[in-house]
């Protein structure tokens, strides 16, 4: 796992939407919370990003951007959003498979997905929060928010 104070990589990745999200346009404007679930319509992924959901106007107020990442196709996601309402992007990192969970250290390869990385990314592109749970462990938006408020 990328270490806190490491330089955050840059990827670009479709969103539900089928819209490109790149990493770095959010650089000099907002944070970002950025993270890593193993799977859709799973029982503690889903339970996350509801949890997430819920907790948007506080990230948004913060000026931190919400972007989620898993190994799930553009199309997987769109119908688990719609039937969620999730309005953050839930970003596709389908192929190259796991690349991006890869080049932060939180592709778990004998899963074939992302272990439960977290990343909270400074404007200046900065690691300045990083944690991972394997994936049968919940996390708490409440470790987040606090990363959030030491910003």
């Amino acid at each position: 796992m990328l270490a806190v104070g490491a330089r955050a990589p840059d990827f670009v990745l479709r969103d539900q939407n089928n819209q490109e999200v790149r990493l770095s346009s959010y650089a000099g404007r907002r944070a970002v919370l950025l993270v890593f679930y193993p799977l859709a319509f799973t029982g503690i992924c889903g339970g996350e990003l509801r949890d997430l959901q819920a907790s948007l106007e506080y990230f948004s107020a913060a000026d931190v951007e919400v972007l989620t990442v898993s190994v799930d196709s553009v199309f997987s996601h769109k119908v688990w959003a719609d039937r969620e309402g999730f309005s953050f992007p839930l970003l596709a990192d389908f192929w190259p498979h796991g690349a991006v969970a890869a080049s932060y250290g939180v592709f778990n390869a004998t899963a074939g997905f992302a272990d439960r990385g977290t990343f909270l990314i400074s404007p200046s592109g900065v690691i300045v929060y990083a944690s991972v749970q394997g994936p049968g462990s919940p996390r708490e938006v409440s470790a987040w928010r606090d990363a959030v408020a030491a910003l």
